[in-house]
């Protein structure tokens, strides 16, 4: 892999890391489904699992079945569970009745679920069974979403990485984005890559099965998320190199991420500064307007989108916050070191034992907490001001365009804070 580029000395990359592993607050893989699904326009995802995953997808999405997303549920019954049925035929079944009335299908993904784990149903060669029936009109993947094998991010890293050995092999110089972005964001990179002068620039995953990359040992990656360390590994098993970066979050992570390109594919300084300047100067306007509030004001990470680190690198780089503690679900040093070496913390935690991060989180007091969904509430009546982790995923906050929405993402509880206080008086 390349070396990181332009990384300032210091930072919390070796400091020890508190690991815990205990009760822990966080949905499962599946959830990757909602914004996969609008990504991967010739795509549909069919979760192997409960009623329960059913209506997870279902509520998560906002949207109605009979909307006919492009996603759906192979729902197990009991006689599945209690092995009175044979569950491969069944499957075959309903996969023929799917692809028989949704043509439009190129792409269909098997998603195991914490049921279809539990009884050990061999979805890798379902799909090794389905793709030699319906091919070459429709490629059939697998990858799981399981509670028990994955947290919340960790669905878009499996699929990703299920896709990796069946790109196209080729020997161009290329440049690869890893990682599902909201269309205009995808443009807005696409659009800055071009003005350097870098290309060809590919994207996984492609909006369509037509226009997948190919891969092969002259491709060079960068990541878009920090989720995706068995894609990265994927990759690089496959001969392409990553490019290391802070994820570009804020004016200075997008302006390094950025750079690490510009560095790798020959992008003359003055070229840089030209293609830059403008709108890392709208990033910073946009940031400080936002960020008044944020200025040594505390923050405190529970686990939850292996965001964390790079957003906490941001607020206290560019919006002066103090960051108590910064937990992850899992920490990847190859992703998210270069940030880690521009982050001072107090403490740095890995995993998690809720218990006790409650106890240290009520302990720190700080000024703003990001949580999920079901700690911000108990929080909140506690006096404690927080966050939503879950909108940190679902909110478009990469790049320079992005910036300043991402301070306000963190400004807004605190906002809101000081105007209930206001009327409470």
């Amino acid at each position: 892999m390349n070396k990181p580029t332009h990384i300032e000395a210091g930072g919390c990359r070796e400091a020890p890391i508190l690991k815990e592993r205990g009760q822990r607050e966080v949905f499962c893989g599946l959830t990757g489904i909602i914004w996969l699904h609008r990504k991967m326009q010739d795509a549909f995802f069919l979760v192997v699992g409960s009623r329960t995953c059913a209506h997870l997808l279902q509520s998560a999405a906002g949207v109605m079945i009979f909307a006919e997303p492009r996603f759906g549920t192979a729902i197990m019954e009991e006689k599945d569970l209690a092995g009175l049925a044979d569950a491969h035929e069944e499957l075959d079944r309903e996969v023929a009745r799917l692809l028989e009335r949704r043509p439009d299908i190129k792409q269909l993904f098997l998603v195991g679920s914490c049921p279809s784990e539990v009884i050990k149903i061999d979805l890798g060669r379902a799909a090794e069974r389905l793709t030699q029936i319906h091919a070459p009109h429709v490629r059939v993947l697998n990858y799981s979403g399981s509670g028990i094998e994955t947290t919340f991010t960790q669905g878009e890293d499996a699929c990703l990485e299920s896709m990796v050995p069946v790109l196209p092999e080729t020997d161009a110089r290329e440049l690869l984005l890893v990682g599902a972005l909201p269309d205009v964001v995808e443009d807005q990179a696409l659009s800055l890559l071009d003005a350097l002068g870098v290309g060809p620039v590919r994207v996984l995953p492609a909006g369509r099965a037509d226009g997948m990359p190919h891969v092969g040992p002259n491709t060079k990656f960068a990541l878009l998320q920090p989720f995706l360390g068995e894609t990265a590994s994927a990759l690089s098993r496959r001969g392409a190199t990553q490019i290391e970066a802070p994820f570009p979050f804020g004016e200075e992570g997008t302006t390094m991420w950025l750079r690490a390109i510009a560095d790798e594919f020959g992008v003359d300084a003055e070229t840089f500064e030209r293609v830059t300047a403008a709108p890392r100067a709208r990033a910073r306007k946009a940031i400080a307007a936002q960020s008044e509030g944020l200025n040594g004001k505390s923050i405190f990470f529970f686990p939850d989108s292996q965001l964390e680190i790079p957003l906490a690198r941001f607020l206290t780089r560019e919006c002066g916050m103090q960051a108590i503690e910064v937990g992850a679900p899992y920490i990847h040093k190859g992703l998210v070191g270069p940030d880690m070496d521009m982050l001072e913390v107090g403490t740095v935690s890995e995993g998690q034992d809720v218990d006790l991060q409650l106890d240290r989180c009520r302990a720190a007091k700080p000024d703003l907490t990001v949580c999920g969904l079901g700690l911000a509430n108990p929080l909140e009546a506690e006096g404690l001001t927080t966050k939503w982790a879950i909108e940190l995923v679902f909110t478009p906050v990469h790049f320079y365009e992005q910036a300043g929405d991402l301070a306000g993402l963190f400004s807004r509880p605190l906002r809101r804070k000081a105007k209930l206080q206001v009327v409470a008086e």
